[in-house]
């Protein structure tokens, strides 16, 4: 069971990670924990998600709380059901973007607040592996909790006309499927709509480039002005432009700047993961926004963007959080929101590839996993490298290490769910960005088994 915990959520392969056995003590725990008397349970579309839901409620009411179940949901339902009606812990059954053998639990407390390792999945751990399990005599009930009506209106509040657009829609075979079309214009083709578990079509990761063949292939055979790929859960979103392109996720933050910031006149907070592009902030300072970086994970973003009480933020992820969305992330509402703005550059004569031109021109080298087993000193070894070379003028020394240049930057931080140390570097050309990541793989060759 202990493997199963991570930084953000618990999560592994179930029946071999965790269990039915885990699951029931982790739902026995919980409430206590969070002092709850009734827990909202969610859960995705994989073919142990009702399994779960029953040792997780059994646990819940054994320990005298009721369960409020959502039935199938996206994450981001779960989260805005939680802090609109008042929950003090929820829990959304999903793996979100791995696949099918795997499933985990996702925990908020109140306001839907992220549990994480750091912020009370540590003390569930513990009292799960080490305390004893009695169940109570007045145990509590498990009722039907319905407000996807409620939901898909709050949604459709942020649609503006965009009926001049063709869109291109992959479900990746996830719950988006469930909600998409009562939200959604109709300009909306669909790929991989129905929710199955298995996942048939491909992996529900719309970060894997080879996932987004489909996409491209019929935003191409479409002349479609955008395409969009949700993942299992529906909590992240990546888009590709008019000309199958896949637009870095981080891009999208200054992009959504047009909804929040463009016009309004005053100084607003956004907040950006310490990977995302300088071409973010340097073109929403334009429209006064004060940028905020913080660390990678929705256990750390929700919390600083409630913290600064910024408007919006964004990861490179593919998350995207909301001040209107309880501070929370949803794909769902970054997918109308990116649409609105679309259809409005559209009728300047402007697509979205050519909105992209105007946002970034820096060369970027994507995430690069190094499978290393001695990651501090390694991040170390190329962090000292660089500071004896020349004094960066900005380092950040939170979620690894970010150190800025006059013209590249490059951020190397340790995965907090898998083996690997991540490195990413952006330059003002090609050339140069080349150059520096061949010095950064020769620093890590020694590290390397």
């Amino acid at each position: 069971m202990r493997k199963a915990f991570k930084a953000y959520d618990i999560r592994g392969v179930y029946n071999k990670d965790f269990n039915r056995e885990d699951v029931y003590k982790i739902g026995f725990f919980l409430p206590g924990l969070l002092n709850a008397a009734n827990v909202l349970v969610g859960r995705d579309v994989r073919t142990s998600s009702d399994e779960i839901f029953e040792a997780l409620s059994k646990g819940i009411t054994d320990a005298g709380a009721d369960v409020s179940d959502a039935g199938l949901c996206t994450t981001p339902m779960v989260y805005w059901g939680t802090a609109k009606y008042g929950f003090d812990a929820s829990v959304q059954i999903t793996a979100s973007h791995n696949p099918k053998e795997y499933n985990g639990l996702k925990v908020s407390k109140t306001d839907a607040l992220p549990v994480g390792f750091d912020s009370g999945l540590r003390q569930l751990l513990e009292l799960a592996e080490n305390e004893e399990v009695k169940p109570v005599a007045n145990k509590g009930e498990t009722k039907r909790f319905d407000f996807r009506k409620e939901y898909i209106e709050f949604q459709k509040s942020f649609q503006d006309d965009n009926s001049n657009l063709k869109v291109v829609a992959d479900c990746s075979n996830g719950m988006a499927g469930l909600i998409i079309k009562k939200i959604a214009d109709k300009n909306v083709t669909y790929l991989n709509f129905t929710p199955d578990g298995t996942f048939p079509n491909h992996e529900p990761n719309p970060l894997v480039e080879e996932n987004a063949a489909m996409l491209k292939e019929a935003v191409a055979s479409q002349n479609a002005d955008v395409g969009v790929m949700f993942d299992g859960d529906a909590d992240r979103a990546t888009f590709v432009d008019e000309k199958g392109r896949f637009v870095s996720p981080d891009l999208i933050i200054a992009l959504l700047g047009n909804h929040f910031l463009k016009g309004k006149g005053t100084s607003q907070r956004v907040l950006q993961d310490i990977r995302t592009s300088k071409a973010v902030g340097e073109y929403l300072t334009r429209f006064g926004a004060e940028m905020h970086t913080w660390r990678v994970g929705r256990a750390y973003a929700a919390l600083k963007l409630r913290e600064i009480d910024g408007v919006f933020g964004g990861e490179l992820a593919g998350h995207y959080y909301f001040r209107d969305f309880y501070y929370s992330d949803s794909a769902m509402l970054a997918f109308t929101l990116v649409l609105n703005i679309l259809s409005d550059f559209k009728k300047q004569g402007l697509a979205f590839s050519d909105v992209l031109d105007k946002i970034s021109s820096y060369a970027n080298s994507g995430e690069i996993n190094f499978t290393i087993e001695n990651k501090a000193q390694a991040m170390e070894a190329v962090k000292n490298h660089f500071l004896e070379k020349e004094k960066p003028g900005q380092f950040f020394d939170f979620d690894g290490y970010r150190l800025e240049y006059t013209d590249w930057w490059f951020n190397i931080r340790p995965s907090n769910t898998e083996p690997y140390l991540r490195f990413l570097a952006e330059a003002k050309n090609q050339k140069l960005l080349d150059e520096k990541v061949e010095e950064v793989k020769n620093i890590l060759k020694p590290f390397q088994s």
